[in-house]
């Protein structure tokens, strides 16, 4: 029994160093910061977000407020043991960090569906990735419209999922307590959570492409370390308490932007 348990532990740390060494050369952590870049040159990007900036903020101040008065105290007095003085600045910003993952998913689930399909084929629009949107949604002519965003119509298979399955959520509340570990914690908090936000974000790049779940599938696989890599890279930047809503938008972008290059690849 010990062999096999030590066996499985060495095969997964081979595992674990082969996804990093793919993660390091795939450079795919870079596309979430040129989406920050990139959407600041284009404001027409930034139309889809503010839209909705009012209901975000209801959301983000409503779900910070109720976790603080929930689970503050009961979460500083488990981190007495583990940051002793400084329990109670590690637990304020535990809280935070949940509450961003909670803000996020309601916001994903409830308020951006449509915002963030319109960024990410916005953001295609503007790389000339006209035919590629075309697949499933309507675009006004260029002397019709003032800007990518203003051409996007109406789609032919109804965007993305509005509503994201709840385990989602519970998986992501069950990782948080990784976070009680220092340093190392949290980096396997956005390592597993990475894996899983990689692929998610070109979940409107493999409808685009019509692919069935079998050939996604195959498709992520193979570029497994990839995918791990720009998850990893936005579900960090999404953690940053106050912005991370801001951040869903602009790692978008840089989901599109990547997507961009693939298809050019492909091509």
């Amino acid at each position: 029994m010990t062999s096999k348990i030590t066996g499985a532990l060495v095969d997964e740390a081979i595992h674990v160093r082969t996804i990093a060494k793919d993660v390091v050369l795939s450079g795919t952590y870079l596309y979430p910061f040129k989406g920050i870049i990139y959407t600041a040159n284009h404001r027409p990007l930034w139309q889809p977000f503010l839209s909705r900036s009012g209901k975000i903020i209801s959301l983000g101040l409503g779900v910070t407020s109720t976790m603080f008065f929930f689970t503050y105290v009961p979460q500083a007095a488990v981190m007495a043991i583990t940051s002793g003085p400084l329990a109670p600045v590690s637990a304020a910003l535990l809280v935070l960090s949940e509450s961003s993952t909670i803000t996020t998913f309601l916001a994903r689930a409830f308020v951006l569906s449509d915002a963030i399909t319109d960024t990410f084929d916005g953001a295609l629009i503007e790389e000339g990735q006209e035919a590629l949107v075309a697949q499933d949604r309507q675009l006004a002519p260029h002397n019709a419209a003032r800007d990518a965003i203003d051409r996007l119509g109406k789609t032919f298979k109804g965007g993305l999922e509005k509503v994201e399955h709840p385990k989602m959520l519970l998986r992501s509340l069950l990782l948080l307590p990784l976070n009680f570990i220092p340093v190392v914690g949290t980096a396997m908090f956005v390592y597993a959570q990475g894996k899983k936000a990689g692929p998610d974000a070109h979940a409107r790049f493999f409808q685009l492409k019509g692919w069935s779940d079998n050939q996604i599938d195959k498709w992520v696989e193979k570029y497994r370390g990839a995918y791990t890599g720009f998850g990893m890279a936005s579900f960090a930047l999404e953690m940053i308490p106050f912005v991370s809503i801001a951040f869903s938008f602009t790692n978008t972008v840089g989901a599109a932007l990547w997507a961009s290059d693939l298809e050019k690849m492909i091509e």
